[in-house]
């Protein structure tokens, strides 16, 4: 692997000698100066490079290698289907794929998104699609397989794969439906990979499909400067009245709060509700079209707070988001960095809240260690009575949660 250097950075887009169509879709959805991400990896796609792209969430990663593969199609048309992106999650393909349809508003290039919940019609449509051969295809992992064993995917001129946030795919169990679909695609292709964590069982991932990747990295693990973060010391039962004292007769148009398991979500939803707040959840439990109803609704600001979970912590994309509340602690690190991110992208300000019970505050200082910061905690309210004092050291039942993999974590506490 091969690090990128920094006689290849443009500062303008058009330092990268993009065909006028691309040029054309920068200027009508007004991208200006390139984010370091894009400066660094679309020179490496251009010159046909293997791509391994290691960046937290909102750094531009996904037009970072939509643009040079726009342009690539355009300059060098191929029968059939010319690249896939695989994304973990109906709402990051979806988000891909509005992103697609923006930066080739002029130009004639075919895309299809493929996820699964759709019913017997969509279906047939995206089947025909597919045998007639569009250009680019973002799909999700099983859906797509589903279609490559029928052998319907003309992919045998293929230019690119794209995986997507490839630690969260292989955090969903998707590594042996990536390598089957890879079983179906030519060898004689650019693979791209992005991540916004580089554990071992991702780089084994890399030597198995990459061919002498270059590597970019960008802050990887670190939240953006921007984000003011904070944490109080509570005890669960302190957790949901402290969120309403939070958000209650507040200016705050738009508030995320996330929470590990779908029966917190529905939870705490129900709870701010009946207490006259503008909410609602979204979790694995709704169907496609609902959450996308619920999520347009979020965006137009028709909501004030949407609850969700950790899955959809990374498919989320809604811009100025004042306020990220963690009602409990993440279990991997790394997801409090997707959390605390969708708040303070392009360089904006936002704030971060995380409440920290007895039991997660060994988690909450391993976090602390991840992003190198010391985060201020405070106690609740007095109204709310005292909170537990800040004591990280890992508890008998603490330790017994850590222990007893998912089935401790889906163990009501």
């Amino acid at each position: 692997m091969q690090d990128t250097n920094d006689s290849m950075i443009s500062p303008e887009f058009s330092g990268f000698n993009f065909h006028p169509s691309v040029m054309e879709g920068l200027d009508a959805i007004g991208f200006e100066t390139p984010t370091p991400i894009q400066q660094m990896i679309i020179p490496l796609i251009m010159e046909g490079r293997d791509v391994i792209g290691c960046a937290q969430t909102g750094t531009g990663k996904t037009a970072a290698y939509l643009l040079p593969i726009l342009n690539r199609i355009i300059s060098q048309p191929v029968k059939g289907v010319n690249t896939i992106v695989i994304a973990p999650t109906r709402e990051l393909a979806l988000q891909i794929a509005q992103q697609l349809e923006g930066f080739s508003y002029f130009m004639n290039i075919s895309s299809l998104a493929i996820y699964g919940g759709t019913d017997g019609i969509e279906w047939e449509q995206q089947k025909k699609a597919l045998m007639q051969g569009v250009d680019v295809v973002v799909a999700t992992p099983g859906k797509l397989l589903s279609f490559l064993n029928m052998d319907i995917v003309p992919a045998g001129n293929l230019q690119h794969l794209v995986l997507d946030e490839a630690d969260r795919m292989l955090d969903m169990g998707f590594v042996d439906d990536i390598m089957r679909i890879i079983s179906y695609l030519p060898e004689n292709r650019r693979t791209l990979l992005f991540s916004a964590t580089m554990p071992p069982r991702i780089r084994d991932l890399c030597r198995r499909i990459l061919h002498d990747p270059a590597e970019v990295n960008i802050a990887i693990s670190k939240p953006a400067a921007g984000i003011l973060q904070a944490a109080y010391l509570v005890y669960d039962k302190q957790k949901t009245a402290l969120l309403s004292h939070l958000v209650k007769g507040r200016d705050l148009p738009s508030i995320l709060v996330f929470a590990s398991r779908k029966i917190n979500v529905k939870s705490i939803a129900r709870e701010l509700k009946s207490a006259g707040f503008n909410v609602a959840d979204i979790h694995s439990d709704l169907e496609q079209p609902e959450r996308e109803k619920v999520l347009l609704k979020f965006r137009n600001r028709q909501l004030q707070i949407l609850v969700a979970t950790d899955v959809l912590s990374r498919g989320i994309d809604v811009e100025n988001i004042s306020l990220v509340i963690n009602y409990d602690v993440p279990q991997d690190a790394e997801d409090y960095v997707h959390r605390v991110g969708r708040t303070a992208r392009a360089e904006q300000t936002g704030i971060a809240i995380t409440f920290v019970n007895l039991e997660e505050q060994f988690q909450f200082a391993k976090i602390e260690k991840l992003i190198d910061t010391v985060i201020r905690k405070q106690a609740p309210p007095e109204s709310l009575g005292e909170g537990p004092e800040w004591n990280p050291r890992p508890t008998f039942s603490g330790a017994v949660r850590r222990s007893s993999g998912n089935k401790g974590r889906r163990t009501k506490k």
